[in-house]
């Protein structure tokens, strides 16, 4: 049986955690409750029928600063993006087959949740071989499965993290590892991690929670102050570099009983576990909905 929107929607809370800040489904401005509406009439009127729940809308316009015709391009783009990519059906479609194979060449991982609810999201840059992965996959196969993994964790993981948490989680938690990392390691990625800024950016807009760049290289932060005045002040807020002594940042916000052993926390599953296992609520029946359990995107 086919679960509508609609019907998942209604099984986890759609209201954020209270705040000061404004723009949320928590805290919205007579002005910006007004913008919303605007939003949502100009969409249905183009035929839009899917995403348009208060939560999704205020993503698109708190992503152009409540501009309602910024937002509705965005939106629009987006839908058309998700049309051309596949990304609709991308869940039933596509099937990574090869990630236990990437996964030690280039780690990128869920495990667990921080202490705000969100699902943490690592990535260990400085792991990198592009020139083995791409025996084995594409750069095209890799970006598809990046837009599997945020669609799994907008149908999945978000829901299931609301539902333990007693509110609204739309975000998560990243820590991106750059450990080892060297000019040629990133010259290598850099042509994918410019196509995977652009969709979460363009068509995943404010998903990022917290960001922590750890185990940066010296140099780091100087070569980060020159890129800031290009980024939102929004985004620049939630982004922390640490160099090597990162432990203690990092478990102000990840409980120690989530935060891998190698990171500095106490949670004692192995490198392959945590590659593939996809450890978090979204896994315990407890939070999982009518949209079920997280399917995964290769064959166990």
């Amino acid at each position: 049986m086919t679960v509508s929107e609609q019907d998942i929607l209604a099984s986890y809370p759609q209201v954020n955690a209270p705040s000061e800040i404004t723009g949320y489904t928590s805290n919205l401005t007579e002005e910006q409750k007004q913008q919303l509406e605007q939003f949502r009439k100009e969409l249905t009127e183009l035929g839009f029928v899917d995403r348009l729940d208060d939560a999704s809308l205020l993503r698109f316009l708190r992503a152009r600063k409540f501009d309602v015709a910024k937002a509705k391009l965005m939106f629009v783009n987006c839908e058309k993006w998700r049309k051309d990519f596949g990304t609709n059906t991308i869940l039933e479609d596509f099937h990574y087959t090869e990630k236990p194979l990437v996964a030690s060449m280039y780690p990128q991982y869920y495990h667990k949740t921080d202490k705000d609810g969100r699902p943490v999201y690592y990535e260990e840059l400085g792991k990198v071989n592009l020139p083995e992965m791409l025996k084995i996959t594409t750069q095209e196969r890799m970006l598809k499965n990046l837009a599997w993994e945020y669609e799994s964790m907008t149908h999945y993981r978000l829901p299931a993290c609301s539902r333990k948490a007693g509110v609204l989680i739309e975000t998560s938690c990243t820590i991106m590892d750059l450990k080892g990392i060297s000019l040629s390691t990133a010259y290598q990625v850099l042509g994918y991690v410019r196509e995977a800024s652009v969709i979460g950016q363009d068509y995943y807009p404010e998903r990022m929670g917290k960001f922590y760049l750890i185990n940066a290289p010296f140099g780091f932060s100087t070569v980060f102050k020159l890129f800031k005045p290009f980024l939102d002040p929004v985004t620049v807020s939630k982004i922390f570099i640490l160099g090597s002594s990162y432990s203690k940042e990092l478990l102000k916000q990840i409980p120690p009983e989530n935060l891998p052993k190698k990171f500095g926390g106490n949670s004692t599953a192995v490198e392959q576990e945590l590659y593939l296992n996809d450890e978090g609520p979204w896994r315990d029946t407890q939070y999982i909905g009518p949209e079920g359990e997280a399917p995964r995107s290769f064959p166990l």
